[in-house]
């Protein structure tokens, strides 16, 4: 079955973006219950940015610390419950971070129209009616949610997306000058998600033409930004990595993600690791699977002086493997792209254990 999916309807591009947010949604006001409401890392509150925010009186702003836990299902239920008691259905929701940021303005921008908890609706094509209008400004880059169909979420039994066409935002903003202040590991984990779809994308079976004219686009960028003379956090590399950003994650729409992210998922639920450096931390033990792109991530943790966790397997129980392992192991699509449609033939949890061991 050929894929056909959407894509983002509207994108506006380049330093200064930001300050069209409000002509953008002027004319959306009018929808529903004529009010917006803005979703934002808790990492602006009080800083520049949240002073630029075209919010009105009407409006909801609501700062939410991402880094204290990725998006999960029962956050999304109590924000859309909360907002349709307090106000009403919005006209729109604004969501403005990174990837888990983004990730909660179109799942909660869904679950406005659909009945009953987000937990209903994880996986592919569950969702029964189209969201209500939501727009993305990412403050990080490497995460491709800003073109993804799929918004992420833990739940209490796995961490899932919702995923089908209206989970696309309608709208993005990609301002080159609002990722300037990410802080370097922040920068580099979060870039370095973008590298490893790249690899994970042109390393399976579901590997096209399409996939690769956007994912080697976007190792080039990856490679300017993180590898080559001139690397490192600089006004062009924040342009090179905001649109890497972007072709990695359409690269990856027509393709599949593969064993990194099962093991990273099993290493988030489980662990509390935020989903960029769990990807690095698995990505590390998985040279069978991708060679010698393992080698050159190792070098690019060398030139940013990063210091990735090592030895973390000598604390965690047998019990905590295994829950890991059975994660991962479940997550069948990305297997079925990473060994083939037979990989229950070849693969087995106990397998899947023995890498978390050398973690």
């Amino acid at each position: 079955m050929h894929k056909n999916f959407k894509n983002i309807d509207k994108i506006v591009y380049g330093k200064g973006a930001f300050s069209q947010l409000n002509a953008i949604i002027e004319p959306i006001r009018k929808e529903n219950d004529k009010f917006f409401v803005f979703v934002v890392d808790k990492y602006f509150e009080g800083k520049e940015l949240a002073n630029r925010i075209p919010n009105r009186d009407e409006d909801l702003l609501i700062f939410i610390d991402v880094d204290i836990k990725e998006p999960y299902t029962e956050q999304i239920d109590n924000l859309r419950d909360s907002i349709l008691e307090k106000k009403g259905l919005p006209s729109g929701i604004v969501g403005i971070g990174g990837g888990s940021i983004l990730d909660i303005a179109k799942a909660t921008a869904l679950m406005f129209t659909n009945e009953g908890s987000s937990t209903l609706y994880q996986g592919l094509d569950l969702i029964k009616k189209p969201g209500i209008y939501h727009l993305g400004v990412p403050t990080i880059s490497g995460t491709g949610a800003e073109c993804s169909m799929t918004a992420v979420l833990t739940g209490p039994e796995k961490k899932l997306g919702l995923k089908c066409e209206w989970t696309v935002l309608n709208q993005v903003i990609l301002d080159p000058e609002l990722i300037a202040s990410v802080p370097t590991d922040k920068w580099f984990y979060t870039g370095m998600d973008c590298y490893i779809h790249c690899i994970e994308s042109e390393s399976g079976i579901f590997y096209n033409a399409y996939s690769k004219a956007y994912g080697d686009q976007a190792l080039q960028l990856c490679r300017e930004v993180f590898v080559n003379e001139g690397r490192g956090q600089n006004d062009e590399n924040n342009e090179k990595l905001m649109i890497a950003s972007l072709f990695g994650g359409l690269s990856l729409t027509y393709s599949e993600v593969g064993a990194c992210h099962a093991f990273s998922y099993g290493l988030s639920v489980v662990k509390g690791y935020r989903h960029g450096i769990a990807n690095c931390i698995a990505f590390n033990h998985l040279k069978e699977f991708y060679g010698e792109a393992v080698d050159e991530f190792r070098n690019m943790l060398e030139i940013h002086n990063i210091d990735l966790p090592q030895n973390l397997a000598k604390d965690w129980t047998e019990d905590e493997i295994m829950e890991m392992s059975k994660i991962a192991y479940n997550l069948t699509h990305m297997w079925n792209h990473a060994i083939g449609m037979d990989w229950k033939q070849k693969w087995t949890v106990e397998d899947i254990a023995n890498y978390y061991r050398k973690m």
